[in-house]
């Protein structure tokens, strides 16, 4: 009688699961919209003094996006006195939508990722997640991995895409 062998369990083969490193914090998006005039007008008197007035400890450990959902041009320096006041308590900020604040944080989180101990092995990245990884994760995942593996595809195991092949000397 033939055993039934674990193929994938006795390979070399190694996953990259984004979402095992995704930040535990609130992320919350700061609309400065109603803080303008007609939510069209930045009047800089007005505005300095709705910032003097928020109450910016509710950013505490939290990530920001800030926006503004109206057509209103806003002026660089709105942006970064926002910033100031969020410094202290915010663990990161950004400009955008919820989506480039999950790009930006993945940015430091795979910046950071020890990769040799992908060397020379099979490497899938995981594409299933509860979590919300941004879409643009996986493109850095594979800049970051495509030095050291010696393989990369996407997917799972028992359905996974190739992707990658480093060239044999």
């Amino acid at each position: 009688m033939n055993d039934i062998v674990n193929r994938v369990a006795n390979s070399q083969l190694m996953t990259l699961d984004l979402e095992d490193y995704y930040p535990e914090g609130q992320r919350r998006v700061l609309d400065i919209k109603d803080w303008l005039f007609e939510g069209l007008v930045l009047r800089e008197k007005d505005f300095r003094g709705q910032v003097s007035n928020y109450d910016w400890s509710q950013f505490k450990d939290t990530y920001v996006a800030l926006t503004c959902s109206s057509d209103a041009i806003i002026p660089g320096w709105a942006f970064m006195l926002l910033d100031i006041q969020l410094e202290p308590y915010a663990k990161q900020v950004v400009i955008g939508d919820l989506e480039d604040l999950e790009t930006a944080i993945y940015r430091e989180v795979i910046s950071s990722l020890e990769v040799s101990q992908f060397k020379d092995k099979p490497v899938i990245i995981k594409g299933c997640s509860n979590k919300p990884v941004p879409k643009n994760a996986y493109i850095m995942a594979i800049h970051k991995l495509k030095p050291v593996a010696k393989s990369i595809m996407y997917g799972e195991a028992c359905s996974s895409v190739p992707l990658f092949k480093k060239k044999s000397s």
